[in-house]
């Protein structure tokens, strides 16, 4: 049986923020074990991270690099988010519904190829960059 969302109101201090912790831990995994995007995303950021510590470029570009890998993320877990809300309501097709999840699929797309550009910048500065200034 669902839990009343209204027992989980009004918790203040620690209890509230140990709450706000274990739900963040709760969607991160549920959209790691039910998106395949996301579970490509987070998997692919980890690599990035990894390879960011061994690429000898600005750290200003590695900066933006983690933002650009975060800000995917976080797009990606929104438009999961909508996609589950709108699902909640039925499986119909209403237009409005398509435009919420049309729209978030386009933010995806939106994060998806600044996090590309910005790889591309990092890696030029890194790489070709230096080759070229010989």
């Amino acid at each position: 049986m669902p839990q009343d969302a209204r027992d989980l109101k009004g918790k203040t201090g620690i209890r509230r923020l140990i709450n706000a912790t274990r739900y963040s831990r709760d969607g991160f995994l549920k959209a790691f074990q039910t998106e395949e995007a996301f579970r490509q995303e987070s998997i692919l950021s980890v690599i990035g991270l990894v390879a960011l510590v061994f690429i000898p470029a600005a750290f200003t570009l590695k900066l933006f690099a983690v933002f650009a890998l975060v800000f995917l993320l976080v797009t990606e877990l929104l438009n999961s988010a909508v996609e589950a809300a709108i699902d909640r309501i039925g499986p119909e097709i209403h237009p409005m519904s398509k435009y919420a999840k049309d729209a978030g699929s386009c933010a995806v797309l939106f994060a998806l190829t600044f996090c590309i550009f910005v790889w591309c910048v990092v890696l030029w500065d890194a790489f070709v960059s230096p080759i070229m200034a010989h």
